[in-house]
Order: C-alpha cells, then structure tokens, then sequence
C-alpha cells in the first residue's frame, strides 16, 4: 500500500497529514451475500433507476406531445433538448446525493462496470448491481406506459436509437467519448485522495456528475438521443419492444462500457499513476 503525505491548513498553518490509498475491493467476496447493508444497497440501486427512468422518460415524451406537428403544436413550445438535458443531468444529481451513502450511487452499469475493473467494488456487487439497475429501469419505464399508454406508443417510448444521418460509427464513438466523460467525472468527484488533500475546499460530488450528465445530452441526443447508460436503454427497449428500439442496442452497451473501461484506466493508471505505485511497492518488497 502507498502512502502519500498531504498537507492540510489548521489555524492559519499548514500541517502533513498521511493519506493511504484504500485497499482494493476482494474480486470476490462471499461475506457481502451475508450483509444487510448489502441487499440495502441493492435496493437503492433499483430505486433510484427505477425513478430515473420515470421522470426522464416522460420528460422526453412530453416534449414530443408538446412540439407534435400533427397537433400544429408551438415547435418552440415544450422544454426542448435543453430542458431534456436538464431532466437526465438534474435527477442524477438529485439520486447520486440521495443513494450515494447507501450503495456509492452508481445507477449505471457502465459507472459500475468502471469501479469494478478499478477495484472499488467486487465482482459479486459489481453484477448484481447490474441486474438491480435494470430490473429498475424496465419497471420505471413501465410505470410511464402504465400512466401515458397512448403518448407512450405514439412518441417512441423514449427508446434510444442511432438518428438518421449517422452511421453506427459515430454513434458508437459517441457513446464511448460521452460514456468515458461521465465515468472519468466519477473517479475524479469521488476521488479520496483529493478529497483528504482538498478537504478545505468544499465539494459536493453529486454536483459534477450531474453536470457531466447534462453537458454529454447537450453533445449527443441529435446522434443516439444519448446511452452513456445501458439500463436506461435497456429498460427503454423492453416496454417499448419493436424492431428499431433494438437494432441499435448493442450500441448502447459496447460504447458505454467501452468509454468506462477507458477512463477506469485513465485515472487509475495514468492521473493515479496506480502501476507505478504498484510496481515500486512490488520492487522494494522483493
């Protein structure tokens, strides 16, 4: 294990302050299958996709009904892809705060997948927040089809789909770079070292993330109507279930978890410079 010296103000002086990384998580831990806190997690993760997908899905249908042109409706009327991005950027803002304590506040298999390959949590943890996470947002969006049955079917479902005009090359290249821009806001938000060197300066993570959220919906809803997250795609294809909704769908999985790996690597590897450390610890007990 490392161990670096940060430097922390107290009373108008400045004094060191020892910081050591956290050991990774186990690959597999069986004991976490006997922890309340565990299944509670896991119940956080369901919970809040479940609600993400509700309020952002009919968000997105909303605008459709309001900016319809079969209806002559205003084309300015509504909250437009602005106000979409808001939607999608402000609930995980909203979530992360809420679950964060709970279960680290992932709702995102591709967030999970980039904590898992960093050694943050277990294989164990890692998959079933998966599940949870899906079985989340299928049943959030089935809540808005059990709410907005008509509408529903009439405005796509908000199922994600390549536009027209791209090719699956740039969709999935969007998917990666918005995916990678998200997961390497994660590691740097949530980051303990610079949260013990920082620790002066206020920071709520949530508040990042949130944005990187939003500003990745500004960039790439007019190319794939904006992945970055399986489950929400996932949970989109199923209660709306036709063909285009599924043509594209590994799209929404291989870009995100693509863009998760890479900015895994990046921070651990690179701005952490994790190998280095690990290769002198390595040197200097051998």
């Amino acid at each position: 294990m490392t161990k670096d010296v940060e430097v922390v103000e107290q009373g108008g002086e400045y004094s060191a302050k020892d910081y050591h990384d956290p050991p990774p998580a186990p690959l597999i831990d069986p004991e976490e299958l006997t922890q309340w806190s565990f299944y509670r997690a896991l119940i956080a993760e369901f919970i809040a996709t479940l609600l993400f997908l509700y309020i952002t899905v009919l968000t997105v249908i909303g605008y459709k009904s309001q900016t319809d042109p079969a209806k002559n409706a205003d084309q300015c009327g509504g909250v437009g892809i602005l106000g979409i991005a808001w939607a999608f950027g402000g609930m995980i803002f909203v979530l992360v705060y809420c679950t964060a304590g709970i279960s680290g506040g992932h709702i995102n298999p591709a967030v999970t997948f980039g904590l898992f390959l960093a050694r943050k949590v277990s294989l164990i943890r890692a998959v079933l927040y998966m599940v949870a996470q899906c079985l989340g947002a299928i049943c959030g969006v089935g809540l808005v089809k059990a709410f907005q049955k008509s509408l529903y079917t009439r405005y796509g479902g908000g199922a994600n789909e390549l536009q027209a005009g791209y090719n699956k090359g740039t969709g999935l290249g969007a998917e990666i770079i918005g995916t990678f821009v998200l997961v390497y806001t994660v590691f740097s938000a949530t980051d303990p070292k610079r949260n013990a060197r920082d620790s002066h300066v206020p920071v709520l993570a949530p508040l990042p993330i949130g944005f990187a959220v939003f500003m990745v919906h500004l960039a790439t809803i007019p190319i794939t109507g904006t992945g970055i997250n399986p489950a929400r795609s996932l949970g989109a294809a199923v209660i709306y279930n036709k063909t285009k909704a599924w043509d594209d769908q590994w799209l929404f999985w291989v870009g995100p978890f693509i863009g998760a790996a890479i900015a895994a690597f990046y921070h651990q590897y690179i701005l952490r410079a994790a190998a280095i450390k690990a290769l002198g610890s390595f040197r200097s007990n051998a």
